[in-house]
């Protein structure tokens, strides 16, 4: 695609198959919600059986008991590892732990189409510079798991059943599970989403309910107070706006208490979901991040832009998206020389016939090869953040293109969604 096709004047028409994939979304939430009542179930009496088998209540490994059931159906069937309870995960070592972890995180997709009813039907806030993770506070102890699953801290905290010395009293299998981003400069985990709280799964909840929960709990537990010997890190919320004109404007503009890493737009009615997520968006531009173009290892800008991809039994390239997109393929001969293998994930750069999109899917790219990924990557990119990089690169999504937009939705009125809220 050349630069100029992506260009659009104000207000600016689509040019990705996102707001389809919204939509799909939104309708697949209520089919599933009365298997996600099922899973919850499911998931209590899982814990409890594991929680009076175990017989070493100290090992790390056992203490993250995070729910398998926060996986949709069709992401369980996509390998026999996303099939395992809790007790069998716990047993997990290495690569395979970690990966199963990691799909425990909902993840945004990037803002390549602004999506319509901002102000009725989106909030938006100021995301945390960071590392992404999420907060499992059990059985007396509390441990954070980074984006590719590994460990980040194992620590007392002032969360429910977080440290030995607090809520004695409390149920042995009572557990809570937070979507954080852990802050360096100020050593804080600042909470954006809430997945459990005293063991009371809110995965199938709309985001409007999980952020009111969030923001009337967390509070309560003195997990928001300065580090003490019983709760070594402070948690703290972030300030959450209904995306209109203002609340846009705070995000963006407004004094928060750490370094910006861009925006994040939550649907109002989106479940927590496993996974890249429409109903989830991150945007950036220079005015609200350091990092809005990808950098290599040496933290440079490289010429060419670079993407992940995973390798498929196919030999095909593909984003990490479900469905992937197939950028490209691989001979077998290259492969065998290279020592590449199925699941391998492997970077390449764009050349300058750029990517190929059809019908607002991306389609194809003009890949060179460059080789393996780090390591400690958990999958390839999805297809949106490619997109948004080439974008960024070329002709970029601007603040203005958002606020256009929220103008264009104010001549929408109220007109009432057909989307039950959960919650």
């Amino acid at each position: 695609m050349a630069p100029h096709d992506l260009r659009r004047q104000y207000k600016r028409p689509a040019i990705s198959d996102q707001h389809r994939r919204r939509e799909l979304s939104l309708r697949r939430q209520e089919q599933n919600r009365r298997d996600a009542q099922l899973q919850a179930r499911r998931l209590a009496s899982t814990l409890l059986s594991l929680e009076q088998a175990s017989a070493e209540p100290d090992d790390v490994e056992i203490v993250p008991e995070f729910e398998p059931d926060l996986q949709s159906e069709h992401e369980a069937a996509e390998s026999s590892s996303k099939d395992l309870d809790v007790s069998q995960a716990s047993k997990l070592r290495g690569a395979e732990a970690r990966k199963w972890f990691a799909r425990q995180l909902m993840l945004p997709e990037w803002m390549i189409d602004v999506p319509d009813r901002l102000p009725l039907d989106w909030y938006v806030f100021a995301r945390p510079s960071g590392k992404r993770c999420f907060v499992v506070a059990s059985n007396g102890t509390t441990i954070s798991r980074q984006r590719n699953g590994s460990v980040l801290h194992h620590f007392p905290s002032a969360l429910p059943n977080g440290a030995r010395t607090r809520d004695a009293s409390g149920s042995g299998h009572s557990y809570s599970i937070l979507d954080c981003i852990f802050h360096e400069a100020d050593q804080t985990y600042y909470v954006i989403d809430m997945l459990c709280w005293k063991g009371y799964p809110l995965y199938d909840c709309a985001a409007e309910f999980r952020f009111f929960w969030l923001n009337s709990k967390l509070a309560e537990t003195g997990a928001c107070e300065p580090p003490s010997r019983y709760h070594k890190y402070r948690f703290s919320l972030v300030p959450i706006c209904t995306c209109d004109h203002s609340g846009l404007q705070a995000a963006y503009s407004g004094t928060v208490p750490y370094v910006k890493d861009g925006l994040l737009f939550y649907n109002k009615h989106a479940h927590y979901q496993p996974g890249n997520t429409p109903l989830s968006l991150v945007w950036k531009d220079e005015s609200c991040s350091q990092y809005v173009i990808d950098t290599d290892s040496k933290g440079q800008v490289p010429s060419q832009q670079q993407v992940v991809l995973e390798l498929q039994d196919d030999l095909k390239l593909a984003t990490s998206d479900d469905p992937p997109a197939v950028l490209g393929s691989l001979d077998l001969e290259f492969t065998q020389k290279s020592g590449l293998h199925s699941g391998s994930l492997l970077r390449f750069a764009i050349g300058d016939g750029g990517l190929t999109i059809v019908d607002g899917k991306l389609e194809k790219a003009d890949l060179h090869y460059l080789g393996k990924s780090n390591g400690a990557r958990a999958f390839a990119d999805s297809d949106s953040k490619i997109m948004f990089q080439y974008m960024a690169r070329h002709s970029p999504l601007r603040i203005d293109d958002i606020v256009a937009s929220i103008s264009s939705s104010g001549n929408e009125g109220n007109r009432p969604l057909d989307v039950e809220m959960a919650g």
